[in-house]
């Protein structure tokens, strides 16, 4: 091997070791930030004010995914149970075909939640957009996120990087050692996103302690 070429395979693995040693610091940093706010038992949770449901994958039946469908009924449960007074449904309709929030809303409503305890949040694009937009749009103070264990330390992180009062509620892993995976890099821009807490879309405000239909799409 040519002297360049080792010098190369050097300065590679360098390289290697300190990308590798940034993404387990930012891990470390979330999740240790992000422990003392996880709840794995509903009785364990003060009240707040709403329980916020990350959206997930939606199908084209109107049905919802495994993954959103464990938040949701975790969240109804929350409700009944008289943890929340509110539940915040915030997800994807980036396209007229493709609707998180109203997919959720149709099965809370279902559920048997009255309607104007249901907010949506059509622009709930990540997990800072859907804090954020919390926070500032809906003016959440106190709430719990409902969410898999993979995407708990995240998202309570976020959310108090938006200055709303959180406990995480843990629901379980589907998908969760794929999901863990990709969860990995996104804690990494994760941290990124608490310490800058870039803008996001907001509008008109919905405040939470108002009627939820006020922020159901209309066609």
């Amino acid at each position: 091997m040519s002297s360049l070429r080792r010098r190369a395979t050097v300065v590679g693995g360098t390289l290697m070791l300190a990308g590798a040693s940034m993404v387990a610091s930012a891990n470390a940093v979330v999740l240790n930030r992000a422990e003392r706010w996880i709840v794995h038992d509903p009785a364990d949770l003060p009240h707040a004010q709403v329980a916020i449901v990350p959206g997930s994958l939606v199908r084209a039946d109107g049905s919802l995914g495994a993954v959103v469908r464990q938040r949701v009924d975790a969240a109804v449960a929350l409700y009944e149970a008289g943890k929340v007074d509110k539940l915040l449904l915030s997800g994807d309709n980036g396209t007229h075909e493709y609707n998180e929030p109203d997919t959720m809303r149709d099965a809370v409503l279902a559920a048997g939640v009255p309607p104007g305890d249901v907010f949506t949040d059509y622009a709930g694009f990540s997990t800072w957009h859907t804090m954020r937009r919390a926070r500032e749009v809906f003016r959440v103070t106190s709430a719990v996120v409902v969410t898999q264990n993979f995407h708990l330390a995240r998202s309570v992180d976020l959310a108090r990087a938006a200055g709303i009062d959180v406990h995480g509620l843990g629901v379980g892993d589907i998908n969760g050692r794929r999901a863990g995976a990709r969860e990995v890099i996104a804690r990494v821009r994760g941290l990124g996103e608490a310490i800058v807490r870039p803008e996001v879309v907001l509008g008109p405000e919905l405040p939470i302690a108002g009627d939820g239909r006020t922020s159901w799409a209309t066609d």
